[in-house]
C-alpha cells in the first residue's frame, strides 16, 4: 500500500525525488557511499513529504485562495527565474495558456507560506545577554576567512610540444629559489606574465582556481611550490603571506545573529505544529 496522508496518497514519484535530493545533500558532505543508508534517507523523505502534505491540507482548511493578482505575481516571477516565459513552459513541458495545474499548485504554495508565518509568529527580539552567549557558544562561525598572499612565474602551453621543456626549466627556477635566488628576480627572467602581474595579492579560498588554491593553501609562508599545471599552463608559486582566521566583532554579527536566532524560533514553533498535525493525522506508510 503507497503511503497515505489523512487518505490522500502520495506518489512514488515524490517520493523518489525526495530520496534522491537528500542522499544527494549527504552524497555532497562526503557523508555517504553507495547504497549504505539508503533506508535511512527513504525515512527521511517520507517524514519531509508527510510535512509537506499535512501542511498543504491544513492551509486549504485555514487559509483562504490568493486573489489572481498574487498568483499573477509568483508565476511571473518563476517565468523569470527560468530564463523567460517561453523557457519557463518548454521546460515544464507545457504550452501557454494551459498552466492551469501550474497555477493551482502556485496558490498552494502561497496558501501553506500564510500558515507557516501564521504559525511561526514575529520572533521575540533577544536581549545583549542571548545574543553574546549565542555569539560565545558559535565562535567559529564568527571568524574572518584565512587568507594567504602569494607570487607566481606563469609558463604559457599555447605550444603543447614545449611542455616538457617548460617543465625542465621551472623545475630549475625552482631549484635556485630553494637556494636562495631572489623570487622577483626570477619572475622577471622566466615568467610569461609582466611582473606586476606576478604578486597575486591577498585571496580567500574560492577566489582563484582550484588548481592554484590547493598548492598555495598547502604552503607555509616563504615557501616555495612544486612546479604544477592548470588550464592556462604550468607554474611556480611562492607564498608570502598569510593572515588566519580572526575573531569578528559581536557588533559587527549582531544583526546575522538575530535572524539566526529568529530562524530558530521560527524552526522549532513549526517543527513543533507538524508534530500536532501528525499525532492527529491518519498516516499509512506502504511497505
Amino acid at each position: 500500500m503507497p503511503l497515505t496522508v489523512n487518505g490522500e496518497p502520495a506518489s512514488d514519484a515524490l517520493l523518489d525525488a525526495e530520496f534522491s535530493q537528500i542522499k544527494a545533500h549527504y552524497e555532497q558532505q562526503a557523508n555517504v557511499s553507495c547504497c549504505e543508508r539508503d533506508e535511512e534517507f527513504m525515512g527521511y523523505a517520507k517524514d519531509n513529504v508527510i510535512a509537506r502534505m499535512l501542511l498543504s491540507q491544513q492551509a486549504a482548511r485555514e487559509i483562504p485562495e490568493p486573489a489572481p493578482e498574487r498568483i499573477d505575481a509568483r508565476l511571473a516571477e518563476l517565468q523569470e527565474e527560468h530564463g523567460g516565459e517561453e523557457r519557463f513552459y518548454f521546460n515544464l513541458g507545457i504550452a501557454k495558456g494551459e498552466e492551469g495545474a501550474v497555477r493551482d499548485e502556485i496558490a498552494g504554495a502561497l496558501r501553506v507560506d500564510a500558515l507557516v508565518e501564521k504559525v511561526a509568529g514575529p520572533a521575540p527580539e533577544p536581549d545583549g545577554d542571548a545574543l553574546k552567549r549565542y555569539y560565545e557558544e558559535h565562535a567559529d562561525d564568527f571568524r574572518t576567512r584565512e587568507e594567504v598572499r602569494s607570487t607566481h612565474i606563469f609558463k604559457s602551453l599555447q605550444k603543447a610540444e614545449h611542455r616538457e621543456a617548460l617543465f625542465e626549466e621551472l623545475r630549475g627556477v625552482r631549484a635556485e629559489a630553494r637556494a636562495g635566488a631572489d623570487f622577483m628576480e626570477l619572475v622577471r627572467t622566466h615568467s610569461d606574465k609582466p611582473e606586476e602581474e606576478a604578486d597575486l595579492g591577498w585571496y580567500k579560498r574560492g577566489e582563484l582556481m582550484d588548481e592554484f588554491e590547493l598548492i598555495t593553501f598547502s604552503l607555509e609562508v616563504g615557501e616555495v611550490s612544486p612546479v604544477f599545471a592548470s588550464q592556462w599552463g604550468l607554474h611556480l608559486a611562492k607564498l608570502t603571506d598569510r593572515r588566519p582566521p580572526q575573531p569578528l566583532p559581536l557588533e559587527e554579527v549582531a544583526d546575522e545573529i538575530r535572524e539566526r536566532l529568529a530562524a530558530e524560533y521560527r524552526d522549532e514553533r513549526l517543527k513543533a505544529y507538524i508534530e500536532r498535525l501528525r499525532a492527529e493525522a491518519e498516516i499509512v506508510e506502504g511497505t
